[in-house]
């Protein structure tokens, strides 16, 4: 293919023409797609260490993977700094500076991950023993730790990657790559763990070798059809020296990147201080929460794949100057995030004393217990869902602390203050009732921002300036 530049005709993957609902939901539906493929790996995954080797190696890969998800929240924060800087690039119909983008970011975060990765293989025992890993899945939780770890470079540029070409307007690549490597990893498991056929019996270990093979051959997969495809944002020849790492887009990768990885950082702390909380009420509850959280857990993926796409959008709409749109997109996501998680809810609603019974058992106390937690809790997913999805153009346009200011404050400030101040009058209700409100003020912060803060004076005189442009 020839190398567009500024000033050239759309590029294909350009997500600035046609209908907004419809280019946004042909966009988000693969990212959605990929997000449930993994959710179910990691369940089918759990179930194979669980039913072959029993609690305590389903309890070292839990402990394990709190880990790895804080590896991944870096990667996710430079992802989508990347992102938005090669949607512009993208925008601007400059595949040159998309190309430069992507180099520079796969030479930082490869670099990162190899440190990391080293130093975790050394490491691993120390942070297994800061966790407070219980003794019986200390051992195992090494094992198998150690083994991920050799995975996560691979793993980091196979992200970085996807996200790269998502920014480009080309989310089918890598959900065509995730569906294989979700696939042998499933597959190679049982296979590794218990040492099927001429596979060697590696215990824990081999769930950990099935996600490393897995995860290489999807890589692997993945550049060969990008380079047979020619894909824009491969880089050839003279290109690869833009791996090493400019400072002016590594510069951009950082401080894009690390509030944005924070984000997610301080979404999962929330998430395990709640823990605690719920764990003080017993197990019934803990294991009636913990039963919903595999629930919500879906129930929450419309956000984050709009979300993502709303921000590819903008970020391509931004390069080529439409700026106009941009309130436009943010509608059209925000409504169809509330149609899209709407219906989920109202899909399980009716149906959720079942699916509880099959994840607890028809005879335990517990299923009553989530069924109430169920009725109070589960809308918050609407105004929160809305919460993320506008979270895509204040990352378009850089006002990453903003949103990292609004989730701490809901779900630190406003969700803990709710919870203490109720608890002497609802007990345990008071947990689910500090959702309700921490989501509420989620959404109403992030409209304050969303209308208020600097950012969107600097869209205002961008739209000013294309209404003098078109009428002089």
């Amino acid at each position: 293919m020839s190398d567009a530049g500024p000033g050239t005709g759309p590029l294909k993957g350009n997500l600035t023409q046609g209908p907004l609902t419809r280019t946004l939901l042909v966009f988000a539906l693969p990212q959605l797609v990929g997000n449930v493929l993994q959710s179910l790996n990691g369940s089918i995954n759990a179930v194979w260490v669980g039913q072959l080797l029993g609690d305590e190696a389903l309890a070292a890969t839990a402990n394990s993977n709190i880990l790895m998800f804080l590896l991944f929240a870096l990667v996710f924060g430079f992802g989508m700094a990347a992102t938005v800087r090669i949607g512009q690039s993208w925008g601007a119909n400059d595949v040159i500076s998309a190309r430069r983008v992507l180099g520079s970011a796969l030479g930082l975060t490869g670099m990162i991950s190899l440190v990391m990765a080293t130093l975790g293989i050394v490491f691993a025992d120390k942070v297994l023993d800061l966790l407070a890993t219980p003794g019986a899945a200390h051992d195992q939780a090494l094992a198998y730790l150690r083994v991920v770890f050799i995975a996560n470079p691979i793993a980091t540029i196979t992200t970085m990657i996807a996200m790269g070409l998502r920014g480009s307007g080309d989310a089918a690549t890598p959900l065509r790559f995730m569906i294989l490597a979700t696939l042998l990893d499933v597959v190679l498991n049982p296979i590794l763990i218990l040492g099927l056929g001429p596979a060697p019996a590696l215990g824990i270990a081999g769930s950990a070798w099935a996600t490393v093979i897995a995860t290489t051959i999807g890589f692997g997969a993945m550049l060969v059809w990008i380079y047979a495809k020619d894909l824009p944002l491969r880089l050839r020849g003279a290109e690869l020296a833009w791996l090493k790492p400019r400072w002016e887009e590594s510069r951009y990768l950082l401080s894009r990147g690390l509030p944005m990885g924070a984000q997610m950082l301080v979404i999962s702390g929330a998430g395990v201080i709640m823990i605690g909380l719920v764990n003080r009420e017993g197990l019934v509850t803990a294991a009636a929460y913990g039963a919903l959280l595999q629930i919500w857990n879906y129930i929450g993926m419309p956000a984050m794949a709009i979300g993502g796409a709303v921000s590819a959008m903008i970020a391509q709409h931004i390069g080529a100057g439409r700026e106009d749109r941009v309130d436009a997109i943010s509608l059209a996501g925000s409504l169809t995030n509330l149609a899209m998680t709407g219906l989920l809810i109202a899909a399980l609603v009716p149906f959720d004393r079942p699916v509880l019974e099959l994840l607890l058992g028809a005879g335990s106390p517990s299923v009553d217990a989530a069924v109430h937690i169920q009725d109070l809790a589960i809308w918050t997913y609407l105004p929160f869902g809305v919460t993320i999805v506008l979270f895509g153009p204040l990352r378009a346009f850089g006002a990453n602390y903003a949103a990292l200011l609004v989730l701490f404050v809901s779900m630190y400030v406003v969700r803990l203050s709710a919870y203490y101040l109720l608890y002497p009058l609802l007990g345990a209700d008071a947990l689910w009732y500090s959702f309700v409100i921490s989501s509420i003020t989620s959404l109403g912060l992030t409209l304050l921002v969303y209308f208020r803060l600097p950012w969107r004076k600097s869209l205002q005189a961008r739209v000013a300036g294309l209404e003098r442009q078109s009428h002089p």
